[in-house]
């Protein structure tokens, strides 16, 4: 059935910025704060509390809206976004609505399915989060506590065009969105916490006709892979509500994890339904183009432009680099790994393997991670150099990470140094052929698949530290008879 369907899918993600207080307010932003302990008159909305603007936020809006080409705008203003729910005080919320801060800007992702492609951002703005409700927690499951500690937290959505296609063009969207703010410094993307989630705007129509579907809004959705989840699921609904001559209703659906599906939790509103009117407390924003450009000139290497400097400072291919470009302290790694004299390329392959390896078992971030880069450097210095073997090299890397000791000190310690003397590794080979003459035979008459029988051997016998190059050398002169 989904061949006769074409899906349409927009995204509105909410990017928590990290400054250390609120966005109208001098309160902490904190996570995991004792409930209701990081509030004040005004993030409470108690009457006659002003907001005032934090500087810190526009400047990160900025840097954001410059980082997906946007443009900026010179004047915005901030609306109220009137609705009632018992986690918003105020009874509405502080938002940006016909003049935001950015506009018109675009991602380039890539997949499998459909290659390149621009994706079009309608707007950024700037808006304050509201509180949250724990169900069933202190009194019991029928109860519900409010905790506004993060009512007031500064937000920027992040509202895209319709232009994805598939569930996999909006993770690549997503992922790409996620790389540029953490790079930026202006969110820590954490999403178990909420840090940055997005609604998916779903909708179905006939290949060829012109007029949107009717779409859902997926609501709050917190991992890469449940964003993938809840748009398959809703597409088939959608698809099979259609078949069996239904219609879609417009209306908002939360994703269960636990299920993969999506239920309706109420009807989406419209716009109107808001009545957005300009706040009278907070005067327009005015931006200047020397601010803008200020900014402009502090903003990070972000990872696109990073990868094409990778592939052509370092020669690495595409994908290697795109790896290692997209976390700015991996990048950072590497490149102290090569400043401190290892090749690029040898440098790539240990952090994105071995390295990799072991911050994911012991769940570190690279900025803990015990094997410095210039013990890296060291290590595979050895390797260069034929003082250990790329085997041995694990194990003196394992060392490495225990001790934090350094490959020298590791190789003297331990007798790990690569045997390379050509009469010494003959004399292993002697020995081995002459226990294993059936072996030397099937050799000699043809089969040379024994040959890797012959290799094993030699390095069991010399403990992984004969060379692995001067070994196949010899072994093939010894064996050709």
């Amino acid at each position: 059935m989904r061949s006769k369907y074409e899906v349409v899918i927009g995204l509105e993600v909410h990017v928590q910025l990290t400054t250390n207080t609120k966005i109208f307010c001098g309160c902490s932003t904190k996570f995991g704060a004792a409930a209701n302990s990081q509030t004040c008159p005004v993030c409470l909305g108690f009457p006659g509390a002003l907001p005032v603007l934090n500087a810190k936020v526009v400047e990160f809006a900025i840097m954001a809206g410059l980082a997906t080409h946007c443009q900026i705008a010179p004047r915005s203003i901030f609306a109220r976004k009137n609705y009632f729910y018992p986690d918003l005080p105020k009874g509405y919320q502080i938002s940006q609505f016909e003049l935001p801060v950015c506009e018109h800007g675009h991602l380039e992702i890539e997949t499998e399915e459909a290659g390149k492609k621009r994706i079009g951002i309608t707007r950024i703005h700037m808006e304050e989060d509201a509180g949250k409700l724990n169900h069933g927690e202190g009194a019991g499951a029928g109860s519900s506590y409010v905790d506004l500690n993060r009512a007031c937290t500064p937000l920027l959505e992040v509202v895209s065009e319709p232009d994805m296609r598939s569930s996999d063009e909006a993770v690549a969207y997503m992922k790409k969105l996620h790389q540029i703010v953490t790079t930026l410094g202006v969110c820590d993307g954490n999403m178990e916490e909420g840090s940055f989630r997005c609604d998916a705007n779903v909708s179905v129509r006939p290949w060829g006709q012109a007029e949107l579907g009717t779409r859902a809004e997926l609501k709050n959705i917190n991992s890469f892979r449940f964003v993938k989840q809840a748009i398959e699921f809703e597409i088939d609904r959608q698809i099979d509500l259609i078949e069996d001559g239904g219609k879609v209703v417009q209306e908002t659906r939360l994703f269960d994890a636990v299920s993969g599906t999506t239920r309706s939790m109420r009807g989406k509103e419209e716009a109107h339904d808001y009545r957005y009117f300009p706040d009278p407390d907070l005067v327009p924003l005015v931006i200047s183009e020397e601010w803008i450009e200020r900014v402009r000139a502090a903003l990070p290497e972000l990872p696109e432009a990073k990868t094409a400097r990778f592939i052509a400072q370092y020669a690495l291919t595409a994908y290697d680099a795109e790896v290692l470009a997209a976390d700015q302290q991996l990048a950072a790694y590497f490149e102290a790994t090569v400043a401190a004299g290892a090749a690029a390329k040898p440098a790539a392959n240990w952090v994105m393997g071995e390295v990799i390896r072991g911050l994911n078992a012991e769940g570190i971030a690279i900025s803990a991670c015990p094997v410095t880069p210039a013990l890296l450097a060291g290590m595979l210095g050895r390797i260069d150099d034929n003082t250990i073997s790329g085997k041995i090299a694990k194990t003196v890397f394992d060392e490495m990470w225990q001790s934090g000791q350094s490959a020298d000190a590791i190789i003297e310690a331990k007798g790990l140094k690569q045997v390379t003397d050509s009469g010494a590794i003959e004399a292993v080979i002697d020995e081995i052929m002459a226990a294993n003459m059936g072996q030397v035979e099937e050799y000699r008459s043809g089969k040379e698949k024994v040959f890797g029988f012959f290799v094993g051997q030699v390095m069991k016998a010399s403990k992984g530290k004969a060379n692995p190059a001067a070994v196949n050398e010899l072994l093939k002169k010894k064996l050709a008879g």
